[in-house]
């Protein structure tokens, strides 16, 4: 069966279809990739004749109205859209977002005795032989902008000249080819026609093509939707970006969803900063009790799962409640009580979550477990728990729409208690701690989850920084304090050690920078010698600590045998196969406290 059809369009007819919007960029809000010199490029490639090749669009599917009536769907634009933007912005003179998220005008400048086309810039703008905007020239009155270049350039070839500028205003009458994919394909095939045509590979995700689907309607707001999800994870990263919506689309600063949102100019958190992908998953998962976002797109388009039609009714039921969720997912209250929730589990910078897709599901188990009436401590224990454990166990590092399916599915069929309890007798038992855990932390990927947990617990339980008295671990996690070795990196080198064993993470702690240049590169056994020696001498002291006592007890905090006092490098493999099981053994203990 042709799961397309391909047919060539006036470049006008396409950018008319845009305006009107029979087709939908679906990024519309989001940032302008291309730079100028490439629109520049793009006209002349139109005004040689050269093909600039195809776009492709994919109808939504006829929806049947409540009238029993069918309205046909639109073109949604899944991949062109940037040659599309920079047809509009050059042709139209339409301002464009740019990669800072500001709103510009690309200007491209035409010289009809050269058929040069370029940048416009300052040198441009004041030399008269140049046409400082073709989108004047374009949409403007030939004779007139004829008329008035001869003026200023009398002693020019009228003849080529007017040539020129026909040629010029005639590139909307070019051609483009615009393949359209049929409305009943489902996502998958749309993904897989898209990546073998795309020469580039880019893959879209299945929140590109929900984000298409909500930006496409008008009907239910979904326009509206869009730009509350897009402004949305722009502020969480640029706070000072609501002076350009207040400033550029006032419309929408005057509705209820920009107030919703208004409080982000004042946050500076930036432990969870989520893009579209991550708060639309969040959204659909957490109302919709579905995991795979294919089935958001289904159901936005208003398919009905039994009857395998599109149904008005389902379509417009599915925007109220990814609206909810949308707003449940912005809601100030919840975004910052979800936020203290993490960073009492001791996850106080972003640099200790590398999942986001664990930390994507602890927000949909908060704003479930909120829904479902569950108590304010409860959602706390289990939200810290289920997080912890997510990333303990690689639970969504597989397939996590699948994984994020079945999950939601049985939190909301059975108590909470119950399903994590079942999880952690499968999953963590005493052969996970003891074995599978010090073998995890086997590695020497600084960025290793484990290694992130083991710093947590440290938060957690407010240890100080190795060998201080005072400074905790928390504070040089927070100031972008360092990593340092406890055999130390030189020494190890200088003992035949390759990078892979001395970076390994059970060597890893975080250590003022002033203790850690007093270790320097010397053995264990002869800086904590230089140590204990001047635990009373305050001149020499490199330490806060002023007792074995002290010193027991931070080697304690940090899971280090006290057999380091006396190690060489002949000690390191046994050193670290020690730490290792005492790091496995202060996380379990810490999970089991949250």
């Amino acid at each position: 069966m042709q799961k397309y059809s391909v047919n060539q369009h006036l470049i006008e007819t396409i950018l008319a279809w845009v305006n009107s919007g029979e087709i939908a960029i679906p990024e519309i809000q989001r940032p302008f990739v291309w730079d100028a010199s490439k629109v520049r490029d793009l006209m002349d490639s139109l005004y040689q004749g050269y093909p600039i090749g195809y776009v492709i669009a994919w109808r939504n599917p006829n929806v049947k109205l409540k009238d029993g009536s069918t309205s046909e769907g639109k073109k949604i634009l899944i991949d062109g859209q940037q040659r599309i933007t920079a047809l509009t912005a050059a042709i139209l003179g339409q301002y464009v977002i740019d990669k800072t998220y500001k709103r510009i005008k690309i200007k491209i400048s035409f010289n009809p005795l050269t058929e040069k086309f370029e940048v416009q810039n300052l040198a441009i703008l004041k030399d008269k032989t140049w046409l400082h905007d073709i989108s004047e020239a374009i949409n403007g009155d030939l004779f007139e902008i004829a008329d008035n270049y001869f003026e200023l350039n009398p002693d020019v070839d009228k003849k080529n000249v007017r040539n020129a500028f026909s040629n010029l205003i005639n590139i909307p009458k070019k051609q483009i080819g615009l393949i359209e994919l049929a409305p009943d394909l489902d996502i998958e095939t749309v993904t897989e026609i898209f990546i073998r045509i795309n020469s580039k590979g880019v893959v879209l995700s299945q929140a590109d093509f929900a984000m298409s689907k909500i930006s496409s309607n008008t009907e239910y707001g979904g326009n509206e939707l869009r730009k509350l999800i897009d402004y949305f994870c722009h502020l969480t990263i640029a706070p000072e970006y609501y002076k350009h919506i207040e400033d550029n689309d006032k419309e929408f600063a005057k509705t209820e969803f920009y107030q919703k949102i208004k409080w982000l100019k004042d946050e500076k958190e930036d432990l969870y900063d989520p893009d579209y992908n991550d708060l639309i998953r969040v959204a659909f998962t957490s109302q919709f009790n579905r995991g795979k976002l294919s089935d958001l797109v289904s159901l936005l388009s208003g398919r009905n799962f039994e009857t395998r039609t599109f149904e008005t009714e389902i379509a417009e039921q599915s925007f109220e409640k990814l609206r909810a969720g949308v707003i449940n997912f912005t809601n100030e209250t919840n975004f910052k009580r979800f936020l203290m929730i993490i960073k009492s589990a001791g996850f106080i910078d972003s640099k200790l979550i590398r999942s986001q897709n664990a930390i994507n599901f602890a927000y949909i188990l908060y704003l479930k477990l909120k829904e479902i009436g569950t108590n304010a401590v409860d959602i706390e224990k289990f939200v810290k728990r289920w997080f912890v454990y997510s990333i303990l166990t690689g639970r969504y590092s597989g397939s996590p729409e699948s994984t994020f399916d079945y999950d939601i599915k049985q939190i909301s069929h059975k108590p909470m208690n119950e399903y994590l309890k079942e999880k952690e007798e499968a999953e963590l038992s005493d052969a996970f701690w003891n074995a599978s855990l010090p073998r995890s932390l086997d590695t020497s990927v600084a960025s290793s989850p484990y290694f992130h947990i083991y710093l947590a617990a440290q938060v957690k339980a407010n240890d100080k920084g190795f060998l201080s008295k005072d400074v905790l671990v928390s504070d040089l996690i927070s100031l972008r304090g360092d990593i340092h070795h406890l055999f130390p990196k030189d020494y190890l080198k200088k003992n035949g050690y390759e990078r892979n064993k001395y970076n390994q993470i059970a060597n890893y702690v975080y250590m003022q920078q002033e203790i850690n240049i007093k270790v320097g590169n010397k053995a264990p056994s002869d800086y904590f010698s230089l140590l204990i020696e001047n635990f009373n001498n305050s001149d020499a002291k490199f330490s806060g600590l002023e007792s074995h006592e002290q010193l027991s007890y931070n080697l304690k905090m940090h899971c280090i045998p006290e057999m380091i006092l006396s190690n060489n490098a002949s000690d390191y493999e046994d050193f670290l196969n020690e730490r290792r099981k005492l790091m496995a053994l202060k996380i379990k203990a810490y999970y089991f406290s949250l």
